[in-house]
């Protein structure tokens, strides 16, 4: 067999293995080293093993992953999902469809200090579904609007999926985080005006809440002062080159510290909590990077992913053609797959593809408007059947809603985001537009 058979040959057995549930460090790493060795040998291997595991794990630019998981647990022990909610519910909720808003903003504002999709579903809906029940929100708006929410946790910075991104491509990390920028409120804004469409056609399914006096109101955003604090400080000092990313999420996870012990009354056994859970994802995501890392060099060797530049780029197509097509690929992934698994399988692939095409930008323009293209179409995975992590931790949390009603809930949600992808395409200076100002 040829290099560029086998890489084919591996590239389906990966697949194979990611459908039969292994998962996909295990699989990306057995494929890679067979795959290594079947077309460069078993000392190849590990003269590029000795080298990359050390290399790879010592990187700097890694060590914002941690430091990123380690401030989200230690806001989630503050409390500050609950201001969060409190606040945007005091403004908002007294509109029919204001306490699903309210959440969607919650969401938002969780997601801009814990990097995670899962993270914020879980713990807004553990701070949202009570009160949204208590109104009598129909099933379906109050689990697709929290699962929905969620996955802002995946694109407004700081995201840790963003942050695999930019290692895998050799991006700027900061650049990036500001082209989200942007995305991250449209998202948000498309979400909220989803609820009010659906609100609006039946009104039964989000009742109006409470009205909160003004002096409610001002008082609700005294208590999230904290997340602003954290959320200028930290974003805004690697928006202004004051931090590298790793000094901001040190400066973060330091100051939610601070803020989980003062103001959440955190003690030791929360702080060991705090410290396992961030053990533990981070091991999840050094483990498949070291996977990806030998898969990808094993796919180097098999000239797969030259190939498939070459081949796209002789093609005929256009180059938005091309990348409506890796849309769509990404749109079916999300169908069986998680979202760093699809960044993981796909970006080795696609990157050098769309990096051989003229979009009318620059190299570095082009990683960050693919990145945060990618993204967006890779969080659209979390809310999609039959693998949408996120509907299945808030439908865990509503035991007594049917999986199928937050699923058919998620489908008006699902669509805000096909159009803000369209938006972005035709549009990449929304994208670009903070990044060069802050250049």
């Amino acid at each position: 067999m040829s290099g560029l058979e086998i890489g084919f040959t591996g590239f389906g057995v990966l697949l194979l293995l990611l459908a039969l549930r292994i998962p996909i460090g295990v699989a990306m790493l057995g494929v890679g080293i067979v795959g290594y060795i079947t077309i460069a040998g078993e000392a190849a291997l590990f003269s590029y093993l000795k080298t990359e595991t050390y290399w790879r794990f010592t990187t700097e630019s890694l060590s914002v992953v941690p430091l990123f998981l380690l401030m989200g647990q230690f806001a989630a022990k503050a409390g500050l999902s609950q201001a969060l909610f409190s606040a945007a519910n005091t403004w908002l909720g007294h509109h029919r469809g204001g306490i699903a808003m309210a959440a969607v903003g919650g969401c938002a504002g969780f997601g801009a200090i814990s990097g995670s999709s899962l993270a914020t579903s879980a713990t807004m809906g553990q701070v949202a579904l009570p009160e949204l029940k208590r109104f009598n929100y129909s099933g379906s708006l109050a689990t697709s609007s929290l699962a929905a929410g969620g996955t802002l946790g995946i694109l407004i910075p700081p995201s840790v999926v963003l942050i695999i991104y930019a290692v895998m491509v050799e991006a700027n990390v900061a650049t990036l985080f500001q082209a989200a920028f942007i995305p991250g409120i449209l998202a948000a804004l498309g979400y909220i005006l989803v609820i009010a469409i659906v609100v609006r056609i039946n009104p039964a399914a989000g009742p109006a809440g409470e009205r909160a006096t003004r002096a409610q109101k001002w008082a609700a955003l005294l208590e999230i002062w904290p997340v602003l604090v954290i959320f200028l400080l930290v974003m805004g000092g690697i928006y202004l080159g004051i931090f590298t990313p790793s000094e901001g999420a040190g400066v973060g996870a330091f100051g939610t510290f601070l803020i989980a012990v003062t103001k959440g009354g955190m003690r030791l056994e929360g702080f060991i909590e705090a410290l396992l859970g961030t053990a533990q994802t981070t091991a999840m995501i050094f483990l498949i990077l070291l996977g990806a890392a030998i898969f990808n060099a094993f796919l180097g060797f098999s000239q797969l992913p030259i190939s498939a530049a070459d081949f796209f780029g002789n093609s005929g197509l256009t180059p938005i053609t091309i990348l409506l097509g890796m849309i769509a690929l990404y749109i079916v992934l999300g169908f069986v797959m998680d979202s760093l698994s699809m960044i993981f399988l796909t970006v080795p692939i696609f990157w050098p593809i769309i990096a051989g095409l003229d979009f009318g930008m620059t190299p570095d323009e082009a990683k960050l408007w693919f990145g945060i293209i990618s993204l967006i179409v890779v969080e659209m995975g979390l809310i999609t059947p039959p693998v949408g992590l996120n509907v299945f931790i808030i439908n865990s949390m509503a035991k007594d809603v049917p999986m199928i009603e937050t699923f058919k809930g998620v489908i008006p949600f699902f669509a805000s985001d096909i159009v803000r992808v369209a938006i972005l395409v035709l549009f990449p200076a929304i994208t670009l537009i903070v990044p060069q100002l802050l250049a």
